[in-house]
């Protein structure tokens, strides 16, 4: 069963309410998956409905608030709801007239929809409300600076943050003042150092919670593993048509996505005794 967790709450009442409704919608679905060989036609159907209506009205409100607070991530995640639609109602005209058929197709979906949850809310939809309008981003003499406020007392999680904001803050000088900067090659050497020092910094974080048996560990791995899977799956047609729009994006994301993690997740660490 798929649990709604702490760390999946955004902080707004409706989001987070429409968000518990998909884990019953997504637990609804892995029950009838276990429930032998009997027909759920008409069952896995109502699924199939429920899930196109609860994205037909959930990204409208979801899209509605990000646009009020003129949140900068709001073209991101339209496409992303988009490609969900998309999916589920690609599901809507399959073939289930069959027992295995249902079954396939129930396996299918929880698979995506298991992938939806913990990738979508954790890496994107928790980001909803707090970054920084990008215009505020720039107006900070260095906002790429690692200041004492996301310090956790662990000395060597400060230490790999302190790498993670260098990174950061190497793509941000090679968009804002290097002007033999050409694209493509020099954001994916970025990404790439990126990625591998991210990898290392959140097994060394995770081998810690895990020595100091901190609870809140399996949160933190998911959001690990969001992050990681987003970098993955950037869109390098993207990058390569425009790689100096593409870079400011993934600075505002990266800096973004730093602080909050840090300050909403990473300080709760608790200090090894």
């Amino acid at each position: 069963m798929f649990q709604f967790t702490d760390d999946c709450l955004i902080g707004v009442s409706q989001i987070d309410d429409e968000h518990r409704h998909l884990f019953e919608l997504i637990n609804k679905g892995a029950e009838l998956a276990k429930n032998g060989y009997a027909d759920r036609y008409e069952e896995v159907k109502k699924i199939i409905e429920e899930l196109d209506d609860y994205a037909e009205h959930h990204f409208s409100h979801e899209e509605a608030y990000m646009e009020q607070i003129r949140d900068p991530e709001l073209i991101l995640q339209r496409s992303q709801h988009m490609v969900f639609r998309d999916k589920i109602r690609e599901w809507s005209f399959a073939d289930i007239d069959g027992f295995e058929q249902q079954q396939k197709l129930l396996s299918d979906l929880m698979a995506y929809l298991a992938r939806w949850l913990y990738h979508h809310i954790l890496s994107s939809d928790v980001m909803i409300g707090k970054l920084p309008k990008l215009e505020e981003w720039m107006v900070k003499e260095n906002p790429c600076e690692f200041l004492d406020e996301y310090r956790t007392g662990i000395d060597f999680v400060d230490e790999e943050h302190k790498e993670l904001f260098r990174i950061t803050d190497k793509a941000y000088r090679m968009l804002h003042e290097d002007f033999s900067f050409d694209g493509y090659d020099e954001i994916m050497d970025v990404l790439t150092e990126l990625k591998d020092y991210t990898v290392g910094h959140f097994k060394d974080e995770e081998d810690y919670m895990e020595r100091i048996r901190y609870e809140g560990l399996a949160a933190q791995r998911r959001a690990h593993e969001s992050f990681v899977q987003r970098i993955e799956d950037i869109d390098l047609d993207a990058v390569d048509g425009d790689p100096k729009v593409y870079l400011n994006s993934l600075i505002e994301f990266l800096l973004g996505w730093l602080i909050n993690h840090i300050l909403y997740t990473d300080k709760k660490i608790p200090l090894e005794v």
